[in-house]
């Protein structure tokens, strides 16, 4: 599934491909998807792959294509503080950026089928936390994925304001999901060939609204032998953040904006500037006649204009040589400061208080 829209060169470039498509339409989607690099959760040798708008799988990690990704997060309608389940949480991409969105008093739980699908979510989210100059940029809700069955979850379980199934889900399983969402929630899953989103209205009321046409594959049934229990998934519990986690959150958030009202913007996302292309004068030739002998032979003069033309095409290109330049030198001060991280270094604190600000990251 996917093709919707062209390959892009990188993930800036394929975020303007689905821009343009109007595939993410919401700011706040577009900064998520900007703030993530999808070619980050691809093996090493296939991130060629990376921005298509395909999916992808290799073994058990699989991610669905850009343009249904983009449909699910604008179909969410994602807010700050909400609860999020994500079932199939898979690489854990589309859980990072909810994160993103959501922020720090939210809930982000996944679950997903195959054990090493899940250490390999919790390896990606690791290296993004630690590495990613975007993780500073944004109040983050860090997902938390169990391995299980998502057909096999606890009746007795906590219910969520959004829930995304990341598979395809069968007419006789839409009641189960549809139990575990909040009235007044949104649930997002393919059934029956249709991506569909499903509005919990009251206790048993509820608004359906097909988004497009996919082809997903189904969820998978736990196999288990006559009579045999089936493994209950325990979802994670939601928890209340400690003190001490709540007071690293205000300081970021009061350094983020101390750092933005200096103004500078040296922490903000830039894109290279793109070269602008110049218009070619078209050459002109004037027709006249010359006599040779006693004949009258037509010949083609430039006229003067061609002349100004072929003048303007010279400077044309010694502009483009400047205009190479000057992208270079913008290329250097895109060389961004990390603002957050300046600020928590210059504070009068103990190192290990310091590390404990930046979530001990490296840079």
């Amino acid at each position: 599934m996917g093709g919707a829209v062209s390959a892009g060169e990188d993930n800036d470039d394929l975020i303007d491909n689905l821009k343009e498509a109007q595939y993410i339409r919401t700011e706040k989607v577009e900064q998520a998807f900007r703030a993530i690099d999808r070619g980050d959760y691809y093996l090493d040798g296939y991130r060629d792959s990376a921005y298509k708008d395909l999916a992808w799988k290799h073994g058990n990690i699989h991610l669905s294509a850009p343009c249904i990704y983009s449909e699910v997060m604008e179909a969410l309608k994602l807010q700050p503080g909400i609860s999020f389940l994500n079932l199939g949480s898979g690489t854990g991409y589309l859980s990072t950026m909810v994160g993103l969105i959501i922020g720090p008093y939210g809930v982000n739980h996944g679950v997903e089928l195959h054990k090493d699908v899940v250490e390999y979510a919790r390896q990606k989210l690791d290296e993004f936390i630690k590495n990613s100059d975007s993780f500073d940029k944004f109040e983050f809700c860090e997902p938390v994925f169990v391995v299980g069955n998502c057909l096999e979850i606890s009746t007795d379980s906590h219910q969520y304001d959004r829930i995304y199934c990341g598979a395809g889900v069968q007419k006789d399983h839409e009641n189960y999901m549809k139990v575990l969402l909040k009235i007044g929630g949104i649930l997002v899953m393919p059934i029956e060939d249709q991506l569909t989103q499903i509005t919990r209205t009251g206790q048993s009321t509820w608004e359906s609204k097909n988004i497009l046409a996919v082809s997903f594959a189904p969820l998978v049934p736990q196999s288990r032998a006559e009579g045999e229990k089936p493994d209950t998934v325990q979802l994670p519990p939601v928890t209340v953040r400690s003190l001490q986690d709540l007071s690293r959150v205000y300081i970021r958030r009061t350094l983020r904006n101390l750092a933005g009202q200096d103004g500078q913007g040296k922490g903000t996302v830039q894109r290279i500037p793109h070269k602008r292309k110049r218009r070619r004068c078209r050459r002109r030739r004037i027709s006249t006649y010359v006599f040779v002998g006693n004949q009258l032979i037509p010949q083609m003069v430039e006229s003067e204009e061609e002349e100004h033309a072929e003048e303007e095409q010279k400077e044309a290109a010694v502009g483009e040589e400047e205009e190479e330049e000057r992208d270079i030198g913008d290329i250097e001060i895109i060389k961004q400061v990390n603002e957050l991280r300046e600020q928590i270094l210059a504070l009068p604190l103990p190192e290990s208080l310091k590390a404990y600000l930046l979530y001990y990251r490296e840079k």
